[in-house]
């Protein structure tokens, strides 16, 4: 275990440096370490300024959905369970939009609004998902989530369209997901939102592996299944409205990371969580350095790169889980 430990830290100071070296401007190693620890060189700007608040917000951003994408399965016992699927993007990123459109202030105004969208949009697919005898049918809570997500879409469209604000109209960039408005600000903004549902999240650690045997077992050893789905409902809605607002919507983290995880261990939610979200923190900052390498000097959004490998992903879990 131990050795696996010091591989995955090597990765992540791998990913970390590479973030802070990949850009418009490449910078050499020296170059980074020189601007971490040297304030009056050249590089320093570049890299205190732009890149470690950059690289930082996508590593937490990545583990948060990460870690939101595992609940979930769990919670509803389907492998295809997150955030971007079940509509929870599609509803906080719906309600960041109006408030932008409205052209609310405040460094609370946008995640709060996508919040109250994330909350809304988990009510609706709950609400349609239930079938005959108010039973859950996990199937039908993926489905819901795609069309409310699409239906969320359609109107965040309309909004942008018929907005007189000339600054909404560049949300169409920001809705496909991106860290090029990174800053110590937004990170500092995202924390505040993101750390009080991650710890609620991991105390569920021990319930999440009763639920994930099934609703019934989960009541006879134990579990308050109710109290729980609540819980984590709104933990990954307010993680999935902080992500939101701060970059924009991003799919398919949730998705990728917890199965690369299990391929390789099948631990308890209690190791499980912590590793997701490590890895999920690690695909994300390579993803973003892939966004603004692969066509530089240009910028690819994020989500567009996530998407290109949560796809044939889903494809294949869609084929597995039906089969």
């Amino acid at each position: 275990m131990r050795w696996r430990a010091a591989v995955l830290l090597l990765i992540v100071v791998a990913a970390l440096l590479a973030g802070l070296a990949a850009g418009t401007v490449p910078l050499s190693p020296g170059e980074v370490w020189s601007g971490l620890l040297r304030g009056g060189t050249p590089s320093a700007v570049i890299v205190r300024e732009l890149r470690a608040p950059r690289v930082l917000l996508a590593f937490a951003v990545g583990g948060s959905l990460a870690v939101c994408g595992s609940a979930l399965q769990a919670m509803i016992r389907n492998p295809l369970a997150e955030p971007y699927l079940l509509g929870l993007s599609g509803g906080a990123g719906l309600g960041a939009v109006i408030a932008i459109a409205t052209r609310a202030t405040g460094p609370w105004a946008v995640p709060v609004a996508a919040f109250a969208g994330a909350m809304a949009a988990v009510a609706l697919v709950y609400r349609l998902s239930l079938v005959a005898g108010r039973r859950l049918d996990p199937r039908v809570l993926l489905l819901s989530g795609v069309v409310v997500g699409s239906f969320a879409g359609a109107l965040m469209s309309a909004i942008i369209v018929l907005s007189p604000s000339a600054g909404i109209r560049n949300a169409f960039l920001w809705l496909l997901g991106g860290f090029g408005a990174a800053s110590w600000q937004a990170l500092g903004v995202f924390a505040v939102y993101a750390v009080p549902p991650l710890a609620v999240i991991a105390m569920q650690a021990r319930s999440l592996d009763l639920i994930a045997l099934g609703e019934e077992p989960a009541h006879h050893l134990g579990a308050e299944v109710d109290r729980t789905r609540r819980l984590v409902y709104a933990c990954t809605a307010l993680l999935t409205a902080a992500s939101v607002a701060t970059c924009g919507i991003i799919g398919f983290v949730g998705l990728v990371v917890p199965h690369a995880v299990r391929t390789v261990a099948r631990p308890l939610h209690r190791t499980l969580l912590p590793l997701v979200f490590v890895v999920g923190g690690v695909f994300l900052v390579l993803s973003d350095i892939v966004s603004r390498t692969v066509v530089r000097p240009l910028e690819l959004p994020v989500g567009v790169i996530t998407a290109l490998v949560g796809v044939p992903l889903f494809a294949l879990l869609l084929r597995r889980t039906l089969a």
